[in-house]
């Protein structure tokens, strides 16, 4: 009876904290330019942060103990089609059937039809072509003296890698990035309708692309991912289409905020960029610490409770929307030591910036390659690196799962 007692005042009594703290706007580029203190907050006063999204009542839950729980408890479902919002729906359609939104089996049976293309023995084996890409765009950046850092170099190389890999023809790259940028960033109602129209031209464009591919099939993802579907793989046209959709963003999208974010925080802490010039054999574990002072995935993508779960004595009813703050848990002070601090020999550095259990992030290790070889190549090359403008000018990205720069301006 004291127990529950007990627990029924610690569940009062964080609800009221939490009815006392102002939600911020969770996708807005304020927030995202510095979200590390609103987290600090919620992790010591409310750690299972019950707010609304898009008129949707979820949980945020922001302690580093219980994201893990989340993102690895089966109580916790990824399919969530059901309470998806009528907007969202209404946008995205089919895209909406991939992995991300999917348990097991069908989980299961997708990421094994990908699996294959990303193991590190086989992203290994693109190093040389990722390494031939960052020389050919510092080129063209080395004439001029200064660069905007985002669409000059973190973009580009990624989006070329992953272009590449599917086989979607590098003219058509950039545009489906600029379709796609409208969609990632919806985070309302009215963003989601807006993003309609460059949704359908995705949709549209990727469904030819397939057709091209059944016809003249070519070395690439798409073709093998065709294939796959004709030789009866239990892959649905819906499912082939959101797949190619999931791994041209995913491949690209992360990788990017990591090489500008990256970059920004050497910038910004001269001795750790001192560090890595010196001692180029620190690009792993400085990437590992990038991925999680910076987080570029901020937030993990939906979960559902599938039934009613209590954690940090805070009920979660069943049905409930469910957000896993992974830069939050990067930054809890019960795991990390000083996790202000940035320190490119952090070891050991169990970060959650790739999520954890089955849906731990398939491109991974193509994400490390990318940004261990672009940081180094880019501070090897120009030394004097320096900002171009005040870091308090900076535009951030709009969205609530990722955590991106708009722009970065530097000067050689």
């Amino acid at each position: 009876m004291k127990a529950q007692l007990e627990d029924s005042v610690s569940l009062q009594s964080s609800q009221a904290t939490a009815d006392q703290i102002k939600a911020p706007d969770l996708a807005s580029p304020r927030f995202k330019a510095n979200p590390y203190p609103f987290y600090a907050r919620l992790r010591a006063e409310a750690p299972v942060y019950r707010t609304k999204l898009a008129n949707q009542q979820v949980s945020l839950v922001t302690r580093y103990d219980d994201v893990l729980t989340v993102l690895k408890d089966e109580r916790f479902a990824k399919d969530w089609l059901a309470k998806m919002p009528w907007a969202l729906r209404l946008v995205g359609g089919p895209l909406y059937h991939n992995m991300l939104n999917m348990d097991p089996p069908d989980h299961t049976r997708l990421r094994t039809l990908v699996h294959k293309a990303f193991t590190p023995r086989l992203i290994e084996r693109l190093r040389e072509r990722i390494q031939s890409a960052c020389d050919e765009l510092l080129d063209a950046a080395a004439l001029n003296g200064r660069m905007e850092l985002v669409r000059g170099y973190a973009l580009p190389l990624p989006l070329t890698i992953i272009g590449e890999l599917l086989g979607i023809p590098e003219q058509d790259r950039l545009r489906l990035h600029s379709w796609s940028r409208r969609a990632v960033a919806a985070s309302t109602g009215f963003d989601f309708l807006r993003a309609l129209p460059t949704t359908w031209l995705t949709i549209h464009y990727i469904r030819n692309l397939l057709g091209q591919r059944r016809a003249h099939p070519h070395d690439d993802l798409v073709t093998a991912l065709v294939q796959a579907e004709e030789a009866g793989d239990k892959l649905s046209q819906d499912e082939l289409l959101a797949m190619v959709v999931l791994l041209m963003i995913a491949g690209y999208e992360t990788t990017t905020n990591l090489i500008a974010s990256g970059t920004l925080a050497l910038l910004q802490h001269p001795q750790q960029r001192d560090r890595l010039q010196q001692n180029p054999a620190l690009a792993e574990s400085a990437i590992e610490e990038l991925l999680r002072y910076t987080s570029p995935g901020d937030i993990a993508t939906v979960r559902m409770a599938r039934e009613e779960i209590t954690i940090a004595s805070v009920i979660i009813p069943g049905g409930e929307v469910v957000l896993a703050a992974l830069g939050s848990a990067n930054h809890d002070e019960s795991q990390f030591l000083d996790p202000e601090t940035l320190d490119i020999a952090r070891a050991p550095n169990r970060h959650l910036a790739f999520g954890q259990g089955a849906h731990f992030c398939l491109g991974a290790p193509l994400a490390r390659l990318e940004g261990q070889i672009a940081l180094t190549t880019l501070f090897g090359r120009f030394p004097n690196l320096r900002l171009a403008e005040a870091p308090e000018s900076f535009r951030w990205r709009k969205g609530l799962f990722f955590r991106g720069l708009e722009e970065l301006p530097v000067a050689f």
